[in-house]
């Protein structure tokens, strides 16, 4: 049996590959490298701008802590403080959104928000819980990183709608910035600053009225300073005007518009007012046409002022503008010279003649008689006004005028002159010898009480005298009684009796008549 001999395996060569595969425990650090990269670049492209804000005082400030918002919705926040180089101030280091680019400006404004209390009322109440915070109001600009605080809040926290407008005065008293601006007592808008103009004279209010009464200041609008109590005394007794609670704790402004003015006289933003001293001023008509007179006065003018009324017969027609004092070194006189100004606009001329002028015009008043009296206004203040009116019988003075005003004459106040008088009057009497005459006085009345003590003891003794007579006549009468009626005896004792009765009805009322009147001793009895 012929055994079946499997043939013998060849061998062949094992193919081998040498390709290497990436083991799958790799993938993890490979995702988690994309994964880092993905967020590194998400943070850094939606990373905001750094900037630098310069503020006085870290005060409730924080790192990591505080926040920078616009209308309270967060665009940053506080990473590093740091104090500045010159050890007074602070700078403090924000990181912000990357959206709030636009914001960062050279006229963004930041500013901390803290509680606040005030006339206008409380503010920042929310920062006594959550802590302060910096607030931003982004303006226009050339972008900018670096920015300096503000020590408080800006009047306008947000870009309202509205127009500025520009107000000259000459003093502002308690109002300035956040002071109400009120239209018909709404409160309309408030004061955003001031400063003291370039020539020194006054002061220029920038005010803001909130749109839709921004349309109401015209071309004749008349704003005033609004004290919240407006107390006034004219003929018709007196007047009292009163504000809003605010005016009077804080002071503020008011407005008003002429009736006849329109919407087409709007005016456009940061166009100039006055701001009158109250509301009477402002409802005065302006004349831009006016005069300038010099009046010398020799009498005291304590009690006038600037803006003393000029008044001719009653009616206002100008207003003091100067008042100096002037001395000659040759003579020693002391004249005042007062500057008034006239504004002729107010006298309305019947019979105007053709080719005069105001100064001819008032040449020939002073030519009838036109002088200027200084007058009390009020005799609880003692103010003086100037008053006109005709005294055809006053001299005219002139005096030597180096103003180039036209002069006009004075006359003394009529007052003043009955107290010149009752001085005359009293230096008269001073020069009296009132001395001497007080002795012989003294003399006189020493010896009249020593006349009056003799004309007593006289009555006295008189008295006693017609006791006497009295008992004489009972004695002749019980007499009579016993002599025979008709003989020539009784008739002589009743003749007799007749005579005594007589002189003591006389000396009775001589008695009388010196107990009512013992000086007629010295004087002797007064003829009716």
């Amino acid at each position: 049996m012929n055994d079946f001999i499997e043939p013998p395996y060849e061998a062949a060569d094992a193919a081998i590959n040498k390709k290497r595969e990436l083991p799958l425990i790799w993938l993890l650090p490979l995702c988690a490298l994309l994964v880092t990269g993905w967020l590194i670049y998400k943070t850094v492209s939606e990373k905001g701008p750094v900037i630098t804000i310069n503020f006085p005082s870290a005060d409730g400030l924080e790192i990591d802590k505080t926040k920078i918002k616009y209308l309270d919705v967060e665009i940053g926040k506080v990473t590093d403080i740091a104090i500045n180089k010159d050890m007074k101030t602070i700078d403090v280091t924000a990181e912000m959104h990357k959206e709030s680019s636009s914001y960062l400006t050279n006229n963004t404004q930041f500013w901390v928000v803290r509680p606040k209390i005030g006339l206008s009322g409380v503010t920042g109440l929310g920062t006594l819980m959550s802590g302060a915070y910096i607030a931003i109001k982004p303006e226009k600009g050339k972008e900018e990183r670096r920015f300096k605080g503000l020590d408080t809040s800006p009047v306008l926290e947000t870009n309202a709608q509205g127009k500025r407008f520009i107000l000259r005065t000459a003093n502002i008293g308690s109002m300035g910035p956040g002071t109400q601006i009120s239209f018909h007592g709404i409160t309309v808008g408030e004061v955003l600053e001031y400063e003291l103009a370039k020539n020194a004279d006054d002061i220029k209010l920038t005010i803001f009225v909130n749109s839709p009464y921004d349309q109401f200041v015209r071309t004749n609008t008349r704003f005033w300073i609004d004290s919240g109590i407006d107390l006034s005394a004219g003929a018709d007794g007196f007047k009292l005007r009163t504000g809003p609670l605010i005016s009077i704790l804080a002071g503020g402004i008011a407005f008003r518009t002429d009736s006849n003015d329109k919407a087409v006289d709007t005016v456009p933003e940061n166009t100039p007012f006055q701001l009158f001293d109250d509301y009477d001023q402002s409802t005065q008509v302006i004349y831009h046409r006016t005069v300038k007179v010099v009046m010398y006065f020799n009498e005291s003018v304590r009690g006038l002022t600037l803006g003393a009324p000029v008044l001719l017969r009653g009616i206002p027609i100008g207003k003091v503008i100067g008042i100096n004092l002037e001395i000659d070194g040759k003579t020693g006189q002391i004249n005042i010279p007062v500057v008034v100004e006239v504004e002729p606009d107010r006298i309305i001329i019947l019979n105007k003649q053709a080719n005069r002028t105001v100064k001819e015009n008032i040449t020939q008043l002073v030519a009838n008689g036109l002088r200027a009296q200084l007058q009390t206004g009020s005799l609880l203040t003692g103010q003086l006004f100037i008053a006109l009116d005709l005294f055809p019988k006053s001299k005219i003075v002139i005096h030597p005028n180096n103003t180039g005003y036209l002069e006009f004459p004075t006359t003394p106040n009529s007052m003043n002159q009955i107290v010149n008088s009752a001085q005359t009057v009293m230096d008269k009497v001073s020069k009296l010898p009132l001395e001497t005459m007080t002795t012989e006085i003294n003399k006189t009345l020493v010896s009249l009480q020593e006349t009056t003590k003799a004309a007593t003891k006289t009555l006295v003794t008189a008295t006693g005298t017609l006791s006497s007579a009295d008992k004489t006549m009972s004695s002749a009468q019980h007499v009579l009684s016993t002599l025979e009626p008709g003989s020539t005896t009784q008739y002589e004792l009743n003749q007799l009796l007749q005579e005594l009765t007589q002189t003591a009805s006389s000396v009775k009322q001589l008695a009388d008549y010196l107990e009512e009147h013992p000086d007629s001793l010295i004087r002797g009895k007064n003829e009716k």
